[in-house]
């Protein structure tokens, strides 16, 4: 579906808009795991700022492929967040449930502003109204795998995004 280059390019263009809005100062970066490591890690490398990178692991598909609409924090942020800058990195943005339940949760922690950036969004998926402040691409409803998104946990150290037959 995506290049290895094509995701590099993009990864580019996503940190030059950050650059732009967080010129400097602190900016926290979040990582929701498990699935945004690889972009994390590429995105962070080119923004000026001076960054924090963090972890939450959040879940609202429990052991299946469909989300079940209510998230669970498997894993919390470990820093305090109060009147900090937060960037909240996302690999993708499916029906919309994790971020629109997550983003209320952060912000009782009073932190000064949070901005979403996803790689991927897919908005034919929607349930809840939800737009990143930052996308990459907008795709399609596939099930894709590579650049951190897994299938049973293989896959994700492919540069590249694939689709994957889910039928076979």
């Amino acid at each position: 579906m995506l290049t290895e280059e094509e995701i590099q390019q993009q990864v580019a263009k996503l940190a030059e808009q950050i650059n732009q809005d967080y010129p400097e100062g602190e900016l926290i970066v979040v990582g929701i795991l498990k699935g945004c490591f690889v972009f994390v890690s590429d995105l962070v490398r080119k923004l000026n700022a001076d960054v924090k990178v963090h972890f939450m692991q959040v879940s609202s598909y429990g052991d299946g492929t469909v989300s079940t609409g209510k998230i669970q924090i498997k894993k919390d942020l470990e820093v305090d967040i109060e009147g900090k800058h937060l960037l909240l990195a996302e690999d993708i943005i499916d029906s919309g449930h994790t971020l629109s339940q997550l983003l209320p949760i952060l912000q009782e922690r009073k932190p000064a502003s949070i901005k979403v950036c996803t790689l991927l969004s897919k908005p034919s998926r929607r349930q809840v109204e939800f737009e990143a402040d930052y996308t990459g691409f907008e795709i399609p409803d596939e099930f894709i795998v590579g650049y951190g998104l897994d299938c049973g946990e293989s896959f994700r150290q492919l540069p590249y995004i694939a689709v994957v037959d889910i039928e076979e």
